[in-house]
């Protein structure tokens, strides 16, 4: 964490679970991690570890039922999110944490132009204000070409990165102190990826406010993050600075996931071949006792099978769950 910044948002032994036929699908279960006011903190892990019901939780956007709350808080600027009432809910939602989705059509409401839908946040959140000229502002913000004339497009009349650009804008005009950027460039080509990353990072620079990355590109991470936190199978399995996680990870899942990236030569090409993790991230209904890493770990013993390990410190920054770090 950096010195003298404050914490903007603490999420303390979070769970989130969803009631099924199969009983309680533990897709978030005990998860701990904070973001400090102007900082950059990134969620990393395969598909299927619970990065984004994390992220959802962080507003309370998880639909109530069949989704709940069986334990942890989520303190936003010394308020606990699970214990506000809806009208508190509302003016935090946006206005507070907002979010950009990694699907900006799905995002973005076909039959209203980009402008209204600018324009639906500012009225709730920001009254008061010249909505027509807050909105053209945020288009430039963005880097959306020609805004005077972009307001008035429908959704299918821009492209990807023009649609991602339109979202970001929508997140960005009430001014959040947090957003939350949930795999924004999954679904766009590596040009658009890198301006929207760039953009996002200039903008945060400009405007003070903090970012929570969701995503399993470990190259992003140590880019635009500070602090990363590797999540499993819904828990927390590393965190601690990029740098030194990156560098030197101490939990066999992260070195996994390093492992895997592809080291490029010069012209551009796989130098070695990729390695992968064995296996797959367990259904939440079906948790392995012990360590949930285990049955995919060459590093696993015995005792690694019968009891789950605990966060505990590495070399005061990082925090590992493993009883056998590397």
């Amino acid at each position: 964490m950096a010195a003298g910044r404050a914490t903007l948002l603490e999420v303390r032994d979070l769970k989130t679970w969803f009631e099924s036929d199969y009983g309680a699908l533990r897709a978030v279960d005990g998860v701990s991690f904070a973001v400090e006011e102007g900082g950059a903190a990134a969620l990393v892990g395969e598909s299927g570890c619970g990065k984004s019901v994390t992220a959802l939780s962080l507003a309370r956007l998880v639909a109530e039922p069949p989704g709940y709350y069986p334990g942890g808080e989520i303190i936003f600027r010394g308020e606990n999110v699970l214990a506000m009432d809806r009208r508190r809910l509302a003016s935090l939602r946006g206005a507070q944490i907002a979010y950009v989705f990694q699907e900006p059509a799905t995002a973005l409401n076909p039959v209203f132009t980009v402008g209204d839908q600018i324009a639906e946040a500012l009225r709730l959140h920001r009254p008061g204000v010249d909505i027509s000229t807050e909105i053209t502002e945020v288009l430039r913000t963005v880097g959306l070409p020609d805004p005077e004339s972009r307001r008035h497009a429908y959704p299918h009349e821009l492209s990807g990165g023009m649609k991602q650009r339109a979202v970001l804008a929508m997140a960005l005009a009430c001014r959040p102190a947090l957003l939350v950027a949930d795999e924004p460039t999954t679904a766009l080509d590596v040009t658009i990826q890198r301006q929207i990353l760039d953009l996002i990072r200039g903008i945060q620079e400009k405007t003070g406010m903090a970012v929570l990355f969701i995503t399993h590109d470990l190259g992003l991470v140590s880019e635009m993050a500070e602090q990363v936190h590797v999540m499993y199978a819904g828990v927390v399995v590393e965190s601690g600075p990029v740098g030194a996680v990156l560098e030197n990870p101490s939990h066999p899942y992260t070195r996994g996931l390093l492992d895997a990236l592809p080291e490029l030569d010069a012209r551009g090409n796989a130098s070695v071949r990729l390695r992968s993790i064995g296996g797959s991230v367990p259904h939440p209904s079906r948790l392995p006792s012990g360590c949930r890493f285990a049955p995919r770990c060459s590093r696993a013993r015995p005792e690694c099978r019968r009891q789950e390990p605990q966060m505990s410190s590495v070399d005061g920054a990082r925090r590992v769950r493993c009883f056998f770090p590397l």
